[in-house]
């Protein structure tokens, strides 16, 4: 198997996949650990929101994404209100274990401004 770039062109460097159980995930002091959010068709990031352990076992009991809310400090469930729920397709942990990658299929904008991403504000100079 080899991994491929932006231009859809293989790069020939080897794809390494494993799994990874909760137990082994890496949580901070405050007990969350840092998601990324991705729409699995386009790739585009969405969203980065905190899970604590129980936002991360609800989100694979559902399959759909539920979070830590640090200022409100509470769960919730992306879409509950909206109805802009994420379905889950894939969900993986980086090398560290220390960050999430969830790849989903939204129902509708993941930001609560209604765009569609997050990251809509570039930075300049």
């Amino acid at each position: 198997m080899t991994q491929m770039n932006a231009d859809n062109q293989s790069t020939d460097l080897p794809v390494y996949q494993s799994t990874c159980l909760p137990s082994a995930l890496h949580w901070d002091d405050r007990g969350l650990i840092t998601a990324v959010v991705q729409d699995a068709a386009s790739g585009q990031v969405l969203m980065v929101a905190w899970m604590n352990a129980e936002a991360l076992e609800l989100t694979l009991a559902t399959g759909e994404t539920h979070f830590w809310s640090r200022s409100r400090g509470e769960l919730w469930h992306k879409g509950a209100t909206s109805g802009n729920v994420q379905r889950v397709v894939q969900l993986w942990a980086d090398c560290d274990g220390d960050t999430l990658l969830i790849q989903v299929e939204p129902a509708g904008p993941a930001c609560h401004t209604g765009a569609v991403s997050c990251f809509f504000r570039t930075i300049e100079k």
